[in-house]
Parts: C-alpha cells; sequence; structure tokens
C-alpha cells in the first residue's frame, strides 16, 4: 500500500504546483519519490489514494502509470494492481549500458564549470561512510550522478537521468544495508572531483567508465546470490 507519508507529499505537491493535473507531472511526481527511496520495490500503488492525493481522473492516473511501465519503474500485474518494480539481471545491464554511454560523455564534453555542488555532496558521503550509515551513503551517490549530469545543461539528459536514478534506486534495494557496495565509490566520486577541477575531463571519464564497470559488476553478483 502507498504509504501515508508519500500521499501527503503528493497532496501538498498538487495544491502548490501549477498544471499538474497533466499524466506528465503525476509520472515525474512519482518517479521522484521512487527515485529518492520513498517508494521501494513490491510497493503497491493505491490507484484510489493516489487519484485522490493528486487531485487527477483515473484515466491521468493510468496514462502515468503506463508511462512509468514503459520505463521498467512499476509493473503491472493482472487483477492485482500497480506495483514499483524488482529489476532483474537484464535490467541491470541495460540500466548500466545507457549509464556508460551517459555519464563519461558528461564528463567529457559539459562544459567547465563550477564544483562547489559536487564537494558538498562528498563531504556529505564521507560523513555518511565515517558514520556507517549506508541509506545516507546511498542518497549521496545518487545525487553525485544527478549533478554530474546537470553540468550538461540538457533537459533532456536531466530527464532521462531522473529515469536511471528511479530504477538505481530499486537496484540498490537488492544491496540491503551492506556498507561495501557504496563505501568505496564515496573516494571514486571524490577523485573524479578532483580530476574535474584539475581539468583533467579526459581521465575522469575513463574513471567513471571503470566505476560503473565495477558498480554493475557486485549488483550482477548480488542478484545471482
Amino acid at each position: 500500500m502507498t504509504s501515508e507519508g508519500v500521499l501527503a507529499s503528493l497532496r501538498a505537491q498538487a495544491r502548490s504546483t501549477k498544471h499538474a493535473e497533466t499524466s506528465t507531472w503525476v509520472a515525474a511526481q512519482l518517479r521522484q519519490r521512487i527515485a529518492d527511496g520513498d517508494l521501494a520495490p513490491g510497493a503497491k500503488l493505491a490507484e484510489e489514494a493516489l487519484r485522490e492525493a493528486l487531485g487527477v481522473s483515473r484515466n491521468t492516473l493510468r496514462e502515468a502509470f503506463a508511462t512509468l511501465h514503459a520505463e521498467r519503474v512499476v509493473t503491472r500485474i493482472p487483477n492485482r494492481g500497480v506495483f514499483v518494480s524488482h529489476p532483474t539481471a537484464d535490467d541491470i545491464r541495460e540500466i548500466y549500458r545507457a549509464r556508460r554511454l551517459v555519464e563519461p560523455a558528461s564528463l567529457l564534453w559539459s562544459p567547465a564549470g563550477p564544483t562547489e555542488r559536487l564537494d558538498e555532496i562528498v563531504r556529505e558521503a564521507r560523513k555518511a561512510a565515517e558514520a556507517g550509515d549506508v541509506p545516507a551513503m546511498a542518497n549521496a551517490n545518487q545525487e553525485f550522478h544527478r549533478a554530474l549530469v546537470a553540468r550538461a545543461g540538457s533537459e533532456r539528459l536531466d530527464s532521462l537521468m531522473e529515469q536511471i536514478l528511479a530504477e538505481m534506486r530499486l537496484v540498490f534495494a537488492s544491496m540491503g544495508s551492506d556498507p561495501r557496495f557504496h563505501a568505496p565509490y564515496v573516494e571514486d566520486n571524490a577523485r573524479i572531483v578532483e580530476l574535474l577541477e584539475a581539468g583533467n575531463a579526459s581521465e575522469a571519464a575513463e574513471l567513471m567508465a571503470d566505476y560503473l564497470d565495477r558498480a554493475e559488476e557486485q549488483l550482477l553478483a548480488a542478484v545471482r546470490g
């Protein structure tokens, strides 16, 4: 069942947003909450509760579900309803195929610019690592990749990255509370920022490509396990 906390936040967002009745907006809200970890794999998206919270028609909500289903973020089970997806090994391979094209290229070709936000995220991740706070490390990791792609200044890439991050949040759930997955990448992120600050985008892109290869293999091993 969709949590009351998520429903309350959706009600507030719908009240404060112009054109909140569109299926594109509804899909974006649900996608964001999946990306933030508020809706976990297997969570049921209760249609009537969501429709009431968002103030939209049944058709609008179902159009949003269709969009998220096409993105593999939700699964519709006949006679049971719509659920947040459990990614498979094939899903992980496809996600990382896309990431290897988008993220190193964003590092390589984005305009040079300030890195203060990236530095801030690395500091947050290090604090979480020291405290053994796995959810905070995962959140910082998600935000780091979002911020890297945002440097390209492309709304289309930002949209694609939100979809990828929503799927990644579901993949992370397969790692449980094991800090060994997230912790090593904290320092990889820090090194990528150092390379950017030194004007070495090509080496940063190479590190990101290697980073993604390692992460994919770890996640596939966890799914096999």
